[in-house]
């Protein structure tokens, strides 16, 4: 059986080309990098240039835009957002419904709350809860 691909044109009228991920079929930018132990639900997408490492989880309707990157074991909630060269940090979660604006840095091991919007060029840094939970903190 062959790759099968899905074509979109963007708002600039370029077209792009999107595969199904091997794990949860969710549609990936032929130039974006996703690890195949990565999940992609079949109803989110990853668009050019960004990457989801190893462990990392894209659930239910949610998008990576391009240049974006999500981290090792980090999850992108339902309905989330992550923004332009935005990164998500390792073991991080971004709730459901959640914006990360373009640029925007979540620290590692931290939690976005549901709807929240981490502004545009912003750090959204991690509780105290947040590293206790990771065995970061006393």
């Amino acid at each position: 059986m062959g790759i099968s691909y899905v074509e979109f044109e963007d708002e600039a009228g370029v077209l792009r080309r999107y595969r199904k991920h091997v794990n949860g079929r969710g549609l990936v930018s032929t130039t974006a990098k996703v690890d195949a132990s990565a999940f992609v639900d079949p109803t989110a997408y990853v668009d050019p240039g960004a990457e989801v490492q190893r462990g990392a989880q894209i659930e239910h309707g949610a998008w990576v835009e391009a240049g974006a990157i999500v981290a090792e074991r980090a999850t992108v909630g339902v309905n989330a957002r992550v923004g332009q060269r935005a990164v998500i940090g390792r073991n991080a979660v971004v709730g459901p419904f959640a914006v990360v604006g373009s640029e925007a840095r979540v620290q590692n091991g931290a939690r976005v709350p549901r709807e929240f919007v981490v502004e545009a060029r912003s750090d959204y840094q991690a509780s105290g809860d947040d590293l206790r939970r990771l065995g970061l903190a006393a």
